[in-house]
């Protein structure tokens, strides 16, 4: 996958060396001296362009025309939104990214603007520390169709409802499926004999609705005393 990342400050660096580790083609354009120095000496000299990320020339020179997602992730909405329009418009990249820096601007980031993915900061911590409240343990990866399903992990408690237990003896939620088990720092494809083990990280797609639902069988269950 082609991928130009426009902004090259924490945002910018860090989804470079994710996209860079996992084999992707990379383009970061910046056109702070400080950050341009520092940028060389962390990433690959081919992957860093110096300049003006909203000059139709600079973008057409990272390669906009092939790219299959650009992300702009300056520090100024207006910077981002005439990136995004540029790369919607002009070079009709199919996949554009815009970071929001401002909540109050959040409304501007629409696909009428080029934009397909509006990363508001404020509204995704405000989310997370919503769901980390109701639902203890249960971290939120990503989520789809406009947040009505979930990728989530959760850790299998050692006292929870289906340690132990094989997959297919599991009575999941109608609209939840286990994706992926991590286990002593290993991915396995879980299958119906799969066990949950006690400490096991459970990668689940699950809809809105039933996650809590599906937090109560991995959650502790309190002791009967007599």
């Amino acid at each position: 996958m082609n991928v130009i990342l426009v902004g090259g400050g924490n945002t910018g660096s860090h989804l470079a060396r994710i996209l860079l580790e996992e084999k992707h083609t990379v383009r970061l354009i910046e056109e702070r001296p400080a950050l341009l120095e520092k940028l060389r000496q962390e990433l690959p000299p081919e992957v860093v362009i110096a300049g003006d990320g909203a000059s139709p020339a600079l973008l057409e020179q990272a390669g906009a025309r092939t790219a299959n997602v650009l992300a702009a992730v300056t520090g100024s909405d207006d910077t981002n939104l005439v990136i995004a329009s540029l790369a919607r418009f002009e070079f009709s990249v199919p996949r554009i990214i815009g970071r929001v820096n401002n909540p109050k601007n959040a409304w501007l980031f629409t696909p009428e603007m080029g934009v397909d993915v509006a990363l508001n900061q404020a509204d995704i911590l405000a989310h997370l520390v919503a769901e980390e409240m109701s639902l203890g343990d249960m971290m939120t990866l990503m989520k789809l169709r406009r947040g009505e399903y979930s990728l989530i992990e959760e850790k299998v408690h050692p006292t929870c409802l289906v340690v132990g237990k094989k997959l297919k003896e599991i009575t999941l939620p109608k609209e939840c499926t286990i994706t992926a088990i991590i286990r002593a720092h290993q991915l396995i494809i879980p299958h119906g004999e799969t066990q949950l083990l006690p400490t096991d990280e459970v990668l689940a797609l699950v809809h809105q609705n039933q996650l809590r639902e599906f937090a109560a069988l991995l959650a502790p269950q309190t002791p009967i005393t007599r």
